[in-house]
């Protein structure tokens, strides 16, 4: 019996014991809570009750060079309301006041309905009830005046979401170079155009910090009427967009994707002197065949630029003095043969001038000059290329810029074939802004300029930051080479493959280029045969205000394909209009006609030998460009010597004419 009571007893000093130990535990745990780890605890706690919150900065805007937004930052607002906030006291004072103005705002249920809908939420414990979402700023003014509403938070239950929306005023026009700024849900960050290329710099702004408290799961309110930290605005970016060229060159690009239901198009104009770009449309088609601003194919897209980098071949040919424009190159009937492949034009041109090889864009023609100059040693003419940096990217802001491809000996893609084929635009790969760049170049008297697209940078209308040229290259070539381009090119719009485009009324000159495309597979691409078509050059010809490129990918075939057909409307549409429906017209020269007594005497002629077509009229004092066209429009052959003015011609005025006559022009 004893030894039973004291086995009792061991076990409850046993018990006693393990509570004992157990209650130090629990004591030691809870001074360790409170005096050691504390503040962590009391930190996380206060975390899921109170938090700050980010306030995004009103992004800055973006303007055009004449002050239009092309992009702003719009605040929309969510109003809510806490409904056990308000003493009850309040609540019945305000509630049919409220509901009578939320009737009124909305005009689609009495306020009656409103009562029952703001009750049941406060026997709910509804602390986030939705009244309003996505408000405009007036809206949103208006509703703080409402009852209820319009008293402190912590008084009324008032709850306030601000968010903003980027919108662009010009809509699709230029949308895609405009661009934007976005963080997706894996924090990715994309910044295409220019409101993505200057956002972290300038027009992002500094967030601010407001303090909120849990009311609920994912339910929010704020706890104090000011913010922690206030926002700071984003900078105003004014660009170098004109909006009435822009504009101009969008539709102008439009109609002509629409008519020939074409796959995508661009076409940038750019100031010569400047470099700034006026300009710039990049056009998709979509499933449905309409036409938006896809992808920012100016800037992004490499591709094989065709005829329009013959202009550089001859350059390249004339700086080294291995021709001159009047060596004469056979170009046989349209084919020739280069190591087993052929070569071929649209037409035969036999024995013709280098100058007249450009004029007509005979790829014969370029192809024996570069091959027959160059072949034993190729690496001469890509230096040369590669000395005006067209094999290096332009670094323009904009994210996306295409990589530019010059082949040289050594290369993979390098073969007996790739001097030839670059002769005439294939085997390398240019983006449309870096061919500009290049023609803009020759406007501008050699310098070559960085296409630039924004012009300062302000607050306030204070200028923070402004931006002048930059030069790439001072001088791509001698005045002598220089002078002999610009007189082709002048050329190919009057006498060449641009003649189509010619106008009496303001002068162009450049260059039309017509680039297979897909072709790798040869057998299908004779089934369905792809084409870029484009047309680049300047305006007015002999003081140039304004450089533009043309580009247009994969037209349908059945309509046209060639360059002067499909490109070079868009290219004279947009010089027509910049000087007949902009306010440049006022600024700008015309140059065709200098004096009233030639523009007299030219009209005068030009009725004359319309009406009249077997008698020669009297061409001297008027520019070359006109006295050719007006001759070749009445089926005469015209040889010129010279550059300038018209001072003698071979036939004398008033002398019966033949078709197909020769008239011999010299210049001065």
């Amino acid at each position: 019996m004893a030894v039973t009571e004291k086995n009792i007893l061991n076990r409850l000093y046993f018990v006693a014991g393990c509570m004992f130990l157990f209650g130090i535990a629990v004591m030691a745990k809870l001074a360790n809570i409170q005096f050691v780890q504390g503040d962590a605890y009391r930190a996380k706690a206060s975390e899921r009750i109170v938090k700050d919150f980010v306030i995004p900065a009103n992004r800055g805007n973006l303007y055009s060079l004449n002050g239009n937004l092309l992009a702003t930052s719009v605040p929309k607002y969510d109003i809510r309301l806490d409904a056990l906030t308000p003493s009850s006291q309040r609540f019945e004072k305000n509630l049919k006041p409220l509901c009578d103005s939320l009737a009124v705002f909305y005009g689609k249920h009495s306020s009656s309905y409103y009562q029952k809908m703001i009750r049941k939420s406060r026997v709910h414990k509804n602390r986030y009830l939705l009244l309003a979402r996505n408000l405009g700023y007036a809206e949103y003014l208006r509703f703080r005046t409402f009852p209820l509403l319009n008293v402190s938070p912590f008084k009324g239950g008032l709850i306030v979401e601000q968010k903003t929306k980027r919108e662009h005023p010009m809509g699709a026009i230029a949308e895609r170079t405009i661009g934007y700024e976005r963080v997706d849900e894996q924090g990715h960050i994309t910044r295409p155009g220019i409101d993505g290329a200057f956002g972290v710099r300038y027009l992002r702004g500094t967030n601010g910090m407001h303090a909120k408290q849990q009311i609920g799961k994912n339910q929010w309110k704020p706890i104090i009427d000011y913010n922690k930290i206030e926002p700071k605005d984003g900078l105003d970016v004014y660009t170098t967009i004109d909006v009435n060229i822009q504009d101009i060159a969008h539709h102008a690009l439009l109609k002509q994707l629409e008519l020939y239901k074409a796959e995508h198009g661009c076409v940038v104009v750019m100031e010569v002197k400047t470099g700034e770009i006026r300009a710039i449309s990049n056009l998709g088609r979509t499933r449905k065949g309409t036409y938006y601003e896809r992808l920012n194919y100016a800037v992004g897209e490499s591709h094989e630029p065709g005829s329009t980098f013959k202009v550089m071949a001859l350059m390249a040919a004339l700086e080294d003095k291995v021709v001159d424009t009047a060596t004469v190159i056979d170009t046989k009937r349209g084919t020739k043969r280069f190591y087993g492949r052929t070569i071929s034009d649209s037409r035969g041109h036999g024995k013709i001038s280098v100058a007249r090889a450009l004029e007509v864009s005979s790829n014969i023609g370029l192809a024996t000059i570069i091959d027959e100059n160059y072949a034993k040693q190729p690496q001469k003419f890509v230096e040369k290329i590669k000395a005006w940096g067209l094999n290096d990217t332009l670094d323009i802001p904009i994210i996306g810029e295409g990589v530019p491809i010059i082949p040289e000996p050594g290369d993979k893609i390098w073969s007996r074939n790739a001097l030839p084929s670059m002769a005439y635009g294939y085997n390398l790969q240019l983006t449309p802004l870096h061919t500009l760049a290049f023609y803009n170049a020759i406007a501008n008297d050699g310098q070559m300029l960085k296409p630039r697209f924004i012009k300062s940078v302000k607050a306030f209308d204070k200028e923070i930051e402004g931006f002048e040229k930059e030069v790439i290259n001072s001088k791509i070539c001698s005045d002598k080479t220089l002078a002999q381009i610009r007189e082709i090119l002048k050329n190919v719009v009057v006498r060449g493959t641009g003649k189509k485009m010619y106008s009496k009324n303001f002068s162009m000159a450049g260059k039309t280029g017509t680039a297979r495309t897909d072709y790798q597979n040869y057998k299908a691409w004779r089934k369905d045969r792809k084409y870029v078509s484009s047309f680049a050059g300047y305006f007015p010809t002999e003081q140039p205000k304004y450089s533009c490129i043309v580009v247009i990918h994969k037209p349908s075939t059945e309509v046209g394909f060639y360059g002067a057909d499909v490109s070079g409307p868009v290219f004279k549409s947009i010089a027509q209009k910049i000087f007949t429906d902009t306010p440049l017209i006022d600024k700008v020269e015309t140059l065709d006609v200098t004096h009233k007594e030639v523009l007299k005497e030219y009209e005068g002629y030009y009725k004359t030998a319309q009406t009249y077509l077997t008698i020669m009229p009297d061409v001297t004092g008027l520019p070359t460009m006109d006295a050719v066209a007006l001759l070749e429009n009445m089926g005469l052959k015209v040889k010129v010597r010279g550059a300038g003015v018209v001072v003698k011609q071979s036939v004398p005025k008033g002398q019966k004419i033949k078709k197909n006559q020769n008239v011999e022009l010299e210049i001065s």
